[in-house]
């Protein structure tokens, strides 16, 4: 990196610590300007990556900063680390119990899916640009995964909570749609560079590799890190370090091995995320912290990368791609992918809307630099107008489209914060300590006949700093501190007991699930009786879960609706994967 002065374009002559001490200090200010541009573009509801991308531009060469920075090798180094710590905490977020439901489509979506995008396009590609076939499918490999964290970042500024089926789909895609794509653009780098013959065994037997030792390097080392977690003695800030640093040490083994890294380090996140931890919460805390301090300071350095000036010869061509990957190649590789899982239309639609571009295609595009591909130059500045157009079409857009499709869910209850004691045992036994706020349904309850599950005990009641004598004789009282021992599944029962209640979030759970509720065994022959509503014949004998079950290939989730004669039926809650309760909306 360079300055240059802003009259001459000179360079101008620094020391080294001079350098260093301005590097410190743009690089300090460009954060922090990014933190607090963040929390402004969700009033506008811009894309914050979009914002960030922006600033990374205006500190650029041709920019007000008028920094210069046109290193590809540290870029790429820079890009890669990064990428790896967003993915290893995307792993992390990704729930077990949501696999019911998103495994197989999000699969599809990552390897079929991500083929058919990078096919169409490229077939768009060759016929907008003068490029080979290989040339034009290596562009169309380079922006064929998407990425939710910008998604999910969207629809949380929005408010918005997302069907599981659609969220976790949307997940779990996200997280396993990289590695095919890195692995599509490095192998069609090397086909490029290389005029290897038999290109079809070629990439047949390097697919099986990288995702053969991704997988198997993950799980490994995934497994080794949660025991070493679960039974070293630290200090409780080390927690969040050992698990990056042995996140990392498997995503450098993958791809020292000659496996997908990116793929090992996902399956690293999720075996973390999904084990009982010692001061799990602090370690999910930690890296969502450094996921965003990864994502601002990659959009940064991507900004600073590009010339603005370049771009605009491509702007036809390039914006002929973009709309034909966001109108045409996703919406058809989604439609096949999709296909033998039967998801409803609109959500087929929002998932497809739902191909956001981030920074992985603008890392991909630094591939064909470093192999010295002819058009380097074209496949970097291609891939970054294609994240451009989508961080402003779809970016903008998501939240309204969410809505208008009616794929929203009324917001699940937030855990309030509490304190979270592990005790090490093989029953994973933890004591939480939950505070009585003003308007908690606990108030004025009984402490010993708190409605708590999943074997949950009342260990003690404290008021103003003291331990309180006999407390399950004791009323709760506003500011007392409840401690309860139990395990994971004590924790929603508390969270409905120690949360606020809110008129305007149970107005819109009544509107969204309706006024009346309905055990899933209740047969629709009775209800036909009850509610005056004509149910076929052929129909009347089966239950209400049996009726949603059979609508959705028996995995429903909250949220889905059927509709019968002048009534719709809502699943509103499930047991495992099984309907508990069923909503009733009269016409």
């Amino acid at each position: 990196m360079a300055f240059q002065d802003a009259d001459t374009g000179a360079r101008k002559p620094v020391n080294p610590i001079e350098l260093t001490n301005s590097m410190i200090f743009w690089g300090a200010l460009l954060a922090l300007l990014c933190v607090v541009a963040s929390g402004l573009s969700r009033r506008v509801g811009a894309p914050v990556l979009l914002v960030f991308l922006i600033l990374g531009m205006l500190a650029g060469e041709e920019g007000v900063g008028g920094l210069r920075f046109d290193n590809v090798s540290q870029a790429f180094l820079f890009g890669s680390l990064a990428l790896a710590i967003i993915i290893f905490d995307g792993g992390q977020g990704a729930r077990r119990d949501t696999f019911r439901v998103s495994l197989g489509p999000a699969l599809s979506l990552a390897t079929v899916g991500v083929v058919l995008t990078a096919g169409i396009t490229g077939l768009v590609t060759h016929f907008l640009l003068d490029l080979s076939w290989l040339e034009s499918l290596l562009i169309g490999a380079i922006v064929g995964s998407t990425d939710a964290a910008a998604v999910f970042g969207l629809l949380r500024s929005a408010g918005l909570q997302l069907k599981e089926r659609t969220s976790a789909t949307l997940e779990v895609e996200s997280g396993s749609n990289d590695p095919m794509a890195i692995f599509l653009t490095i192998t069609l780098v090397e086909l490029i560079s290389l005029q290897a013959e038999n290109p079809g065994v070629r990439i047949l037997g390097a697919f099986a590799e990288q995702m053969g030792l991704g997988l198997a390097i993950g799980f490994a080392g995934g497994y080794v890190l949660v025991q070493l977690l679960k039974r070293l003695s630290l200090p409780v800030s080390m927690y969040p370090l050992l698990a990056l640093a042995g996140g990392m040490s498997v995503f450098g083994i993958a791809n020292l091995w000659g496996g997908s890294g990116f793929l090992a380090i996902y399956l690293v996140g999720i075996l973390i995320g999904n084990a009982s931890l010692p001061h799990a919460k602090d370690i999910r805390r930690f890296h969502d912290g450094i996921a965003w301090l990864a994502q601002i300071g990659m959009f940064l350095m991507l900004g600073l990368l590009v010339t603005p000036s370049s771009l605009v010869p491509l702007v036809l061509p390039a914006l002929g791609i973009a709309l034909a990957l966001i109108l045409v190649a996703r919406p058809l590789a989604v439609a096949v992918s999709l296909s033998p899982f039967h998801f409803p239309w609109r959500e087929q639609v929002f998932i497809s809307w739902c191909g956001l571009r981030g920074a992985v295609p603008i890392i991909l595009a630094l591939f064909p630099s470093l192999a010295g591909l002819e058009h380097a130059d074209v496949f970097f500045e291609l891939a970054f107008f294609v994240v451009l157009v989508s961080l402003v079409l779809q970016g903008w857009t998501i939240a309204p489209i969410a809505r208008w499709l009616g794929i929203e869910v009324p917001p699940l209850l937030v855990d309030p914060e509490h304190l979270v004691l592990r005790i090490p045992d093989e029953q994973e036994k933890e004591v939480l300590v939950y505070r009585a706020v003003a308007g908690s349904p606990a108030i004025s309850m009984r402490a010993g006949r708190l409605p708590l599950s999943g074997g949950a005990q009342l260990v003690g009641v404290v008021r103003q700093g003291v331990l309180l004598d006999n407390p399950r004789e004791q009323d709760v009282e506003l500011e007392d501190h409840v401690m309860v021992l139990g395990n994971d599944g004590a924790a929603p029962a508390l969270a409905r007991l120690f949360t606020p209640a809110d008129a305007s979030s149970s107005q819109k759970a009544s509107a969204f699930y309706g006024d009346f509720v309905l055990k899933p065994g209740a047969r629709l022959a009775d209800i036909s009786l009850m509610y005056g509503i004509a149910v076929p014949e052929a129909l009347q004998a089966l239950t209400v879960g049996e009726f949603i079950n059979r609508q959705f290939h028996h995995k429903a989730v909250v949220g889905d609706r059927v509709s019968l004669d002048s009534v719709e039926f809502v699943v509103k809650k499930l047991d495992g994967d099984q309907i508990a309760v069923v909503g009733l909306k009269l016409g």
